[in-house]
C-alpha cells in the first residue's frame, strides 16, 4: 500500500500525496473552481485532473523535479532558470481569464491591507520598527498602474518542475490564486529569497521589467506573509526566507 504523505496542511487547506495522486482539500470551492479553471486555459503545462469530488480534487504528479524552495540554495542549472522564465512568459502573454486572481488585487484595497500588516507587526513585537518601515517604503513601488495578464498568483518555485536532462518545464503546479493580475507579481514571487538567478529568469523571459518593482514586491509579499505564516506553524525567520528577504532591503 502507498504511503500517505501530508505535502501540507493548515486550517484553510490540506495536500495529501498517495503514490502518484495528490489529494487537495479545500472547503472554499471558489478556490478549487479557479484552479481547475485556470489549468483548462493555460498554454504552459499542468497536472492532469483525475477525478473531483468536492471537497477533494485529485490531480496526478508532474514528471521532473522543482528548482528548489525557498530557505534552500537551489542547484538547477542556469537554463533551467531561464526555461522557467520562458514558461512564465507564455503564460503571461495567453489571453486574459474573467477572474481576478491574487496578483490582481485593487491598489487601495492592497496598500489598506500592507498598512494594517504593518502596524500589527510592530504592534505585537514581531518585527523592528525600523525594518518594516524600510520595506514599507521599498514595497510603495509595486503599488501603481498595471497592465493585466494570466497570473499564476502563488508562482513559488517549489511549484516549478523541469526536467532535470532537457531543463525544460514539465509541469506548473498549484493554481488556486490564479487570475488577471500584475506580471511582475508572479516574478517576484518565483525570485523571492532566490535574487541569484533573477538574470537568468529574465534571460528566458525576454522583455524589460522593472527591476525596481520586482524588488518591491518582494517587501511586499514578505511584509504581508510573515505574521500568515507564523500563525500557521511555517517558520518566516528561517534561513533564506521572509525575514531574511526583509532584512536584504535594509
Amino acid at each position: 500500500m502507498d504511503e500517505v504523505k501530508i505535502v501540507v496542511a493548515h486550517s484553510e487547506r490540506a495536500t495529501l500525496r498517495v503514490g502518484d495522486v495528490f489529494l487537495k482539500v479545500d472547503t472554499d470551492q471558489v478556490r478549487i473552481d479557479a484552479e481547475v479553471e485556470a489549468m483548462a486555459a493555460v498554454p504552459v503545462p499542468t497536472p492532469e485532473i483525475l477525478w473531483r469530488k468536492p471537497p477533494v480534487l485529485a490531480i496526478a504528479a508532474v514528471p521532473g523535479a522543482t528548482l528548489g524552495r525557498l530557505g534552500e540554495p537551489s542547484t538547477a542549472s542556469p537554463a533551467a532558470w531561464a526555461s522557467a522564465g520562458a514558461a512564465i512568459r507564455t503564460l503571461h502573454d495567453a489571453p486574459l481569464p474573467v477572474r481576478v486572481g491574487r496578483a490582481g488585487r485593487g491598489l487601495d484595497e492592497l496598500r489598506a491591507e500592507l498598512d494594517g500588516e504593518c502596524e500589527l507587526l510592530v504592534a505585537k513585537g514581531l518585527l523592528p520598527a525600523d525594518l518594516v518601515t524600510r520595506n514599507r517604503q521599498v514595497a510603495e513601488a509595486a503599488l501603481r498602474p498595471w497592465t493585466p495578464a494570466f497570473t499564476h498568483g502563488d508562482l513559488q518555485i517549489a511549484h516549478v518542475f523541469v526536467d532535470g536532462d532537457s531543463d525544460e518545464v514539465t509541469g506548473i503546479i498549484d493554481w488556486s490564486e490564479a487570475g488577471r493580475g500584475d506580471a511582475l507579481y508572479d516574478l517576484a514571487t518565483f525570485t523571492l529569497g532566490h535574487e541569484e538567478h533573477l538574470d537568468e529568469v529574465l534571460v528566458g523571459y525576454g522583455a524589460d521589467v522593472d527591476l525596481d518593482v520586482i524588488h518591491a514586491w518582494w517587501s511586499l509579499r514578505s511584509l504581508l506573509g510573515v505574521r500568515w505564516l507564523l500563525e500557521h506553524g511555517f517558520d518566516a525567520f528561517a534561513p533564506g526566507c521572509e525575514v531574511d528577504v526583509l532584512k536584504s532591503r535594509m
